[in-house]
């Protein structure tokens, strides 16, 4: 990015105005121990320096996310509430009968929904809207849990890719350890973002920036954009023909 501050600046009002619009009052996010949930903490406290509110949600996670969230917390003076969903996980899946076959996409994304719940939960009692943390990659290529982390009010991140984020993290002083360590969305044991999308980060940021990269890369990437259009858009809704005028 040419100018860094700028883009903070430009972030923190559309941030102001996206929650006033609302009638709303402040901001509620995952503060997951992650680089953009950490940028997206950092943005939405300049904007609402007393009405931000990060809630870390482990749910049988690595405890060194919990200790980068706090970490992120302590360095921009956040409020933080913290609740553990493991309980509530075991619960869903004895409920839903979840077995040892199921596919594992499937069982872990309860976890990120669960999440969801919790945040929208803060942010009805507080009148808070709800801000995601997924950056343009990820937007890109559906890397996100619909009515999870995709189910939020507003996305202050989805104009940048991995290496800007990385820029923005820098800028707004987030502690190096969170900024340095391989992107993950801890829904199962050494799961990394670059593993399960099947490619790096710098080359999913040259494709989209440039149009540049090897065919494989190329064809794979517009094919997860293509198959994940739904997550993007509003669900269909059918019209019969005789209303297709009124």
């Amino acid at each position: 990015m040419i100018n860094v501050d700028l883009v903070i600046n430009e972030a923190v009002e559309w941030i102001k105005s996206t929650v006033e619009a609302a009638g709303a009052k402040g901001v509620v996010f995952g503060l997951s121990g992650g680089i953009d949930s950490a940028v997206v903490a950092a943005l939405c406290k300049k904007a609402y320096p007393f009405n931000s509110l990060g809630v870390i949600m482990p749910c049988y996670s690595n405890p060194i996310d919990e200790e980068h969230a706090i970490a992120v917390a302590e360095a921009i003076g956040l409020e933080t509430k913290t609740v553990v969903l493991d309980q509530t996980f075991d619960s869903m899946k004895s409920v839903l009968g979840v077995q040892e076959s199921d596919p594992r996409l499937a069982v872990a994304n309860i976890k990120s929904r669960l999440r969801m719940i919790t945040l929208y939960y803060y942010g009805g009692c507080r009148n808070y809207l709800v801000a995601g943390t997924g950056n343009r990659c990820e937007f890109t290529i559906g890397y996100f849990t619909k009515y999870g982390d995709g189910g939020v009010d507003f996305m202050p991140l989805t104009s940048f890719v991995k290496s800007e984020v990385v820029e923005l993290a820098y800028k707004l002083g987030i502690p190096g350890a969170v900024i340095t360590k391989p992107p993950t969305a801890g829904l199962w044991e050494n799961q990394t973002d670059e593993g399960e999308m099947g490619m790096s980060y710098p080359e999913l940021d040259k494709y989209i920036l440039t149009g540049n990269a090897e065919e494989h890369i190329k064809k794979k990437v517009d094919e997860m954009n293509r198959r994940s259009e739904h997550k993007r858009t509003a669900p269909p809704r059918f019209v019969p023909s005789e209303k297709q005028n009124i």
